[in-house]
C-alpha cells in the first residue's frame, strides 16, 4: 500500500484575505485531506471553513499537537498516512514548524518514510527580514528571549556581540503584551550604534515596519501593545 503525504499547511498571520496570503493551490490540496494535526482545534476549524473546506467535520480526524503533547503520542497521528491517507499539519499562524511544535511530527514522518510536502505561505520572520534592510546573508532566529530581567539582559548582550562582531542579524519575538518592555530592554542594554527593526502586524492593514539606529528609538516609542511583532538587531 502506498503511504499518504504529510502536507505542511501555512495559515494567514491574522485577519487578512486568503487570496493575498495563500496560493490557490494550497486551498485545492486541503480538499484532499481528512486528517489534520493542529495546535488548537477551534482556530483550525475556523481556518478550514474560511478557506472553503467542504468536508463535514464529523468525518474528519483532528489531532492536537502543542507544547503539552507527550512525544510518544505523536506517532499515532501519522497512522492514517501509513495507511495511504494524506495528513495535513496546520500552523496557528504562518508556517508550520517555525516557532511551533510541529517539527516533531515532521521528524517522525521522515523516519517512517512518509513524504513531507511544505506548501507556500507567509512567514513573519522572513517578511520582517526582507523589510529590515539588515544582513539577509547571515542571520539567526532565537524565538523568545528570557522573561527574567537579568537573564534577558545577558541574552541581549550576547545578541549584541553577534550582531556587532559577526555582522549577523539577530531575530527574535516576544509575547505581544510584553513588546514595550522588550523595546525598553533593548534600548537600555544594546550599543546605540546598532540598528533595530520592528515589524508589527505583518500582512495586515495595520502593518507597521520601522528600521532605525537604537539611539533614535529612544525618542520614539511606538504603540506595540498586544500587536504581533518581530524584532531584528544588526548593523545598519
Amino acid at each position: 500500500m502506498n503511504k499518504g503525504n504529510l502536507y505542511l499547511i501555512p495559515t494567514p498571520l491574522g485577519e487578512t484575505g486568503f487570496d493575498s496570503a495563500l496560493p490557490a493551490f494550497n486551498l485545492q490540496i486541503l480538499q484532499r485531506i481528512d486528517t489534520f494535526i493542529v495546535e488548537e482545534l477551534r482556530t483550525a476549524r475556523r481556518f478550514l471553513r474560511k478557506a472553503g473546506y467542504l468536508k463535514d467535520f464529523e468525518t474528519v480526524t483532528f489531532y492536537l499537537l502543542n507544547e503539552h503533547t507527550p512525544d510518544d503520542e505523536v506517532a499515532g497521528m501519522l497512522v492514517n498516512a501509513m495507511n495511504g491517507h494524506h495528513v495535513g499539519l496546520l500552523s496557528e499562524a504562518g508556517l508550520p514548524c517555525i516557532a511551533d511544535p510541529g517539527n516533531i511530527a515532521v521528524r517522525l514522518a521522515h523516519q517512517k518514510g512518509i513524504r513531507v510536502i511544505p506548501l507556500t505561505g507567509p512567514s513573519s520572520i522572513m517578511l520582517a527580514l526582507m523589510a529590515s534592510g539588515l544582513n539577509g546573508q547571515n542571520f539567526v532566529f532565537h524565538g523568545y528571549l528570557p522573561v527574567k530581567p537579568d537573564e534577558r539582559t545577558k541574552a541581549l548582550r550576547e545578541l549584541e556581540h553577534a550582531a556587532s562582531k559577526g555582522n549577523q542579524t539577530q531575530i527574535f519575538i516576544e509575547t505581544p503584551y510584553r513588546n514595550l518592555q522588550m523595546l525598553e530592554s533593548i534600548v537600555k542594554t544594546c550599543n546605540s550604534s546598532l540598528t533595530l527593526c520592528i515589524a508589527a502586524d505583518l500582512t495586515l492593514e495595520t502593518e507597521w515596519i520601522r528600521s532605525m539606529p537604537l539611539n533614535e528609538w529612544k525618542r520614539q516609542k511606538p504603540e506595540l501593545h498586544k500587536r504581533p511583532a518581530v524584532f531584528l538587531l544588526g548593523n545598519g
